[in-house]
């Protein structure tokens, strides 16, 4: 991986939460930038496509047992934690409905590169963000309909609409341009994960902007069910591994992937079926699960010099597992 690459994703968290911030004080200069929140998605699922490769579908297969565990866990785990959460700490219906969506989302494309940083493996990573992002068409609306649809009416075909639109179409094309133009891709790949993260900034910032007024309104009881549905993804991935015997990058892998969501994609499905209200777990969920990933992969990478563990190589590529795995954690 790029040095800068891996800077600017260190530096992730603070310019989310200063975009944020930013939005909060000054809304007005990013609220009627509204529209572009589904093209900016689209953007970044474009860049997780040209990661992609025939090869990749073909891995799912091989990894099948971790890939359905993890998955499965992730489905499973986290709309049903959303709606808990949610009810258990009284968010208004809306909101509840916003969480819940965040929990019926595939991995966020963040978790590829916070994996890389914690040590994990990352071939296991982007598998288990393809699979979880295909079943997404199917998994994401009927579990938003399942868990919330007795809050408000879920408008499921406009969900799944939404989903073909930001998420299979980019993906598609960019898997397309990666097998046929791999060395245009090429040139693209050191930028592109900086594009996806600022773009994900951008996206928060217009949301928070959306909803400076009610914000303060709200923000305790939002935050906290935010950190504890991050934190209980977190736990269950982690888990899953050890109950499956797995090596210590295997563990964090899974918890990573578990415990980051797209909640982009939440925010525009959110803003599309349900309005501005509902689009406000997905930012405050993004913007918190970056740092605490970050902060997660940094403490694991601190507890792997402190025990002068072998580090991974330089390069980031879908076949880069690390060769040496961890001891059990």
């Amino acid at each position: 991986m790029p040095p800068l690459t891996i800077w600017a994703t260190r530096l992730f968290p603070l310019v989310v939460l200063l975009t944020a911030a930013a939005a909060w004080v000054w809304p007005w200069a990013l609220t009627p930038a509204k529209p572009a929140i589904v093209p900016l998605l689209m953007v970044i699922m474009l860049g997780m496509g040209m990661t992609l490769r025939g090869s990749d579908f073909v891995r799912a297969a091989r990894d099948w047992r971790v890939v359905a565990a993890g998955v499965g866990v992730q489905y499973l785990v986290m709309p049903a934690a959303a709606l808990a959460l949610s009810r258990g700490l009284g968010l208004s219906p809306m909101a509840t409905v916003g969480a819940v969506l965040v929990g019926a989302c595939p991995g966020g494309t963040a978790s590829n590169v916070i994996t890389y940083l914690a040590g994990g493996r990352v071939a296991l990573s982007i598998t288990m963000t393809l699979v979880s992002t295909l079943l997404a068409v199917v998994a994401t609306p009927w579990l938003t309909w399942l868990y919330a649809g007795h809050l408000v009416p879920i408008p499921v075909w406009t969900l799944f609409l939404g989903v073909l639109q930001i998420i299979v179409a980019p993906v598609l094309v960019g898997t397309l341009l990666n097998t046929f133009l791999p060395r245009w891709v090429g040139r693209l790949e050191p930028v592109w994960p900086i594009l996806s993260m600022l773009a994900i900034a951008l996206i928060i910032g217009i949301v928070v902007g959306l909803n400076a007024d009610g914000l303060a309104a709200v923000g305790a009881a939002l935050a906290a069910v935010v950190v504890l549905h991050n934190t209980l993804g977190l736990a269950a991935g982690y888990a899953v591994g050890w109950v499956l015997g797995d090596d210590a990058p295997t563990r964090r892998t899974l918890s990573i992937e578990v415990g980051l969501q797209n909640s982009g994609l939440a925010v525009a499905l959110a803003g599309s079926a349900f309005g501005a209200a509902a689009m406000l777990p997905g930012a405050l969920f993004s913007a918190w699960q970056n740092f605490a990933g970050a902060a997660l992969a940094a403490f694991w990478r601190w507890r792997d010099a402190a025990r002068t563990l072998p580090q991974p190589g330089p390069g980031l590529n879908r076949d880069d597992d690390l060769a040496q795995p961890s001891p059990s954690e």
